[in-house]
């Protein structure tokens, strides 16, 4: 019986398609000082003649590099930057967050003195940029889960090393809790809105008791960055299609400022999914999706990130201001 066949595999594996070939990560490791840290590194294998960006990939709780970028079990949807960077000539790297997980935006001054994470993916940038011919004003940064509150935690302390970020299924520290962004950036970040581990609107579940933090709500997250550029309270919206009419959850893009190559904050608010990046062609299986809720099918949380970094190049915070000024005069025009 194929048809049970093949739903018992979705239930127990899953599924793991390409759309294309994708670059193969080799590990590697580089000297900090708590220890050799661990990472998976994925280059095109001759340089075209010009600088290559890099993709910084960062994976969740309980996860790790491999699993990220699809080489152990259940393969992310994040393991499609593999392929895109194939496609686009450019730099991926994975580090390994290693025992205890990230010291992430919620992390106490004491671990993070004993596990600067944040330090390790900072030098991690610098060596692309050194021995991979990589372009200093094309590094963008992507996190999920508790990834997200490492991507958080760089682009906060690290934005002169960022072109734009990206943040998947998580919302950053409440006010007072951590510390806040100072220095404006390109952010697109993905939120579920039944999610059922890093709520959508803030908090905490209940049953997590004293074992997590409470967070921002995903929209109040895009908020801080947003007023931050001194963004346009109005965005551009578009409500993607359903890939299947039948199904419980659909996806809207808001995206806030005008310009490709500039500041822009956007949300992919979807609708009725879960704690599972959307993907069309990396399923996770079900039995997963019983404990995370229902995993969006209407489009590539990598490849919408691409589309958003592509464009965007590092600036000076003068420039980045000055970008955000012209944008709400020529909104205020346009009104």
């Amino acid at each position: 019986m194929p048809g049970v066949t093949a739903k018992l595999h979705q239930f127990l594996r899953g599924t793991s398609d390409s759309a294309g070939p994708g670059l193969l990560p080799a590990a590697a490791t580089l000297d900090r000082p708590e220890g050799a840290r661990r990472y998976l590194v994925a280059a095109p294998p001759a340089s075209t003649g010009g600088k290559r960006g890099l993709v910084v990939v960062l994976h969740g709780a309980g996860a790790s590099a491999e699993q990220v970028l699809g080489q152990a079990f259940p393969p992310s949807p994040l393991s499609l930057w593999l392929e895109i960077a194939a496609r686009e000539q450019l730099v991926v790297i994975a580090p390994d967050a290693g025992k205890g997980g990230w010291s992430d935006c919620f992390a106490p001054e004491a671990r993070v003195a004993k596990k600067h994470d944040v330090a390790f993916i900072g030098a991690l940038i610098e060596h692309a940029v050194g021995h991979l011919d990589v372009d200093p004003a094309r590094v963008y940064l992507i996190g999920v889960s508790r990834g997200g509150w490492m991507a958080y935690a760089v682009a906060t302390a690290l934005p002169h090393k960022l072109a734009a970020f990206s943040v998947v299924l998580a919302g950053m520290p409440p006010p007072g809790r951590g510390k806040e962004p100072g220095m404006p950036l390109p952010a697109l970040i993905f939120g579920c809105t039944a999610d059922p581990l890093i709520y959508y609107h803030g908090g905490k579940p209940w049953y997590a008791l004293g074992f997590a933090e409470p967070v921002r709500g995903i929209e109040a997250s895009v908020h801080a960055w947003r007023e931050l550029a001194g963004l346009p309270d109005t965005p551009d919206i578009v409500h993607l299609p359903k890939s299947d009419p039948q199904a419980r959850t659909s996806v809207t893009r808001y995206i806030w400022g005008r310009q490709a190559d500039g500041l822009q904050v956007g949300l992919y608010r979807i609708d009725g999914a879960g704690h599972a990046e959307p993907s069309r062609l990396k399923r996770y299986p079900g039995f997963i999706n019983w404990l995370t809720g229902l995993q969006n099918a209407d489009l590539e949380v990598a490849e919408a990130a691409w589309e958003f970094f592509r464009t965007k190049r590092r600036h000076t915070v003068g420039s980045i201001l000055n970008a955000s000024a012209t944008g709400v005069a020529d909104s205020s025009m346009a009104t």
